[in-house]
């Protein structure tokens, strides 16, 4: 009996010590996206997937890991965070201060941005409560880059006009204005 119970106490320890690793060395891995000025300070939580010589956006007859028209987390593993400090513009639509659950329906030429108050569920990798989206807006034209871009990258710029937010994966980006 005592065998026995030394098995599974080596079996539980090694489960244990595998759930440890993989969490804390993701495949995609978590990144934190920051960005500050006289607006507002912005901040973005996901996790950042690699192509892998994959087919990232395209139909899904064509085996397209994120294919048109279909709801995605916009990053891998648990839900996309965005949050700002203040109230601002988001691509021309009031968004009030908060946290919100960001998430995305890519299209072949244009995009629909989601924020849902969803932002704080636990893990979050289902599709979320519609019913708490807070904002739907559309973003197009989408850009076509010559150059691939390998890992998902989101991250913030200033322009002229504001700041921007992109999304960058494959051959695609999607610039989202904020003011």
């Amino acid at each position: 009996m005592k065998t026995f119970l030394k098995i599974i106490g080596v079996l539980i320890l090694a489960f244990v010590g595998y759930a440890v690793y993989y969490i804390s060395n993701p495949v995609s891995p978590i990144e934190t996206v920051n960005y500050s000025d006289k607006i507002s300070d912005f901040e973005v939580i996901y996790s950042r997937p690699y192509k892998n010589d994959r087919l990232i956006f395209g139909s899904e007859a064509d085996g397209a890991l994120v294919p048109f028209g279909n709801y995605w987390r916009t990053g891998a593993n648990a839900a996309t965070t965005f949050e700002t400090s203040s109230g601002i513009m988001f691509n021309d639509q009031k968004l009030d201060a908060g946290k919100y659950r960001l998430y995305t329906i890519p299209g072949e030429d244009s995009w629909q941005i989601i924020l849902n108050s969803e932002s704080d569920k636990f893990f979050a990798i289902s599709e979320p409560d519609y019913s708490k989206d807070v904002m739907k807006t559309s973003i197009m034209p989408t850009i076509k880059e010559k150059n691939t871009v390998e890992q998902f990258t989101i991250g913030f710029s200033k322009n002229t006009i504001g700041v921007e937010m992109y999304l960058m994966w494959d051959t695609t980006v999607v610039s989202i204005p904020l003011k």
